[in-house]
């Protein structure tokens, strides 16, 4: 599935495949790091528990997900 992420996300590129997991994963890391709450509210949480570790966020941005993903059900301790 391809889309047309907007500009405060993602600037490089007019279009993302969601398809390709590569992308998929780059495209929820700029959520993440760059999204405003209505970006970050359409993020699949299951999926986003199941990479976070993935990500290679910035420590302080990973512990505020693992944080709230562990409390609100999502992760489990790997």
């Amino acid at each position: 599935m391809r889309i047309r992420p907007p500009r405060h996300i993602i600037w490089s590129t007019n279009e993302v495949d969601l398809s390709d997991p590569f992308q998929r994963r780059w495209y929820i890391r700029q959520v993440l790091l760059h999204g405003r709450e209505q970006d970050v509210r359409q993020l699949d949480k299951v999926e986003l528990a199941a990479i976070l570790d993935e990500l290679g966020l910035p420590e302080p941005i990973y512990q505020l997900w693992k944080r709230y993903l562990t409390h609100a059900g999502y992760y489990v301790k790997r």
